[in-house]
């Protein structure tokens, strides 16, 4: 982590991009360290909070979005295999599955606040050959979104953003839980209550 840090510190936007970028292929890179860090960098006004947020979420976006036609094109039966070697092995797959047959293609939005699932979504929505636009309209929001929640995080904390960084990730992941759970039960009300519109309507 602390070599990332020093070379964002020579190199600024382009570490910020390459970081991502790798982190989402699976490499085990700190991104939400990074993204914090650049956010204090911000604040001791070295960089613009508003292009980095650009760069971030165009890493990315490119990261995830290479993993879903790498997972497209090699299938479940090479992740099984080799996966292991890129941070990527089957106990980490079949997690990501059972978290998508719980709470569906909104996991997406909220992965990235979820060590260990961010880093294989595109993968697993390649495998099971999720529609491009479904997946990039999921995926690319919770981009913005994670992105834009830790500069944020990083330019309030200032001087302070290790301290309190690590305790904020935790409870991240918790809200981030929340969330797909409460857009879940909003779905199944709207459903319901269209079930029930359609068969009053019918009456």
């Amino acid at each position: 982590m602390v070599n990332v840090l020093e070379l964002f510190n020579h190199y600024g936007y382009i570490v910020l991009l390459i970081a991502l970028f790798l982190e989402l292929l699976a490499l085990p890179l700190p991104g939400e360290t990074l993204m914090t860090y650049c956010g204090y960098v911000v604040s001791e006004g070295k960089m613009n909070l508003g292009l980095s947020i650009v760069i971030a979420t165009i890493g990315i976006c490119s990261g995830i979005t290479l993993s879903y036609y790498i997972g497209r094109a090699l299938e479940i039966t090479f992740f099984e295999k080799y996966g292991r070697y890129f941070h990527l092995d089957k106990s980490k797959i079949e997690k990501t599955s059972k978290w998508f047959d719980k709470y569906g293609n909104k996991i997406l939005i909220v992965a990235y606040f979820i060590p260990g699932i961010r880093h294989v979504t595109g993968y697993f929505s390649g495998i099971i050959n999720m529609p491009y636009k479904k997946f990039a309209g999921y995926a690319y929001i919770g981009a913005v979104i994670w992105t834009t929640v830790f500069m944020l995080l990083g330019d309030y904390l200032g001087v302070n953003w290790e301290k309190y960084h690590y305790l904020f990730k935790r409870y991240f992941i918790i809200i981030g839980i929340s969330i797909v759970i409460l857009i879940i039960l909003i779905y199944m009300i709207n459903c319901y209550r269209l079930k029930k519109t359609k068969e009053n309507s019918e009456k």
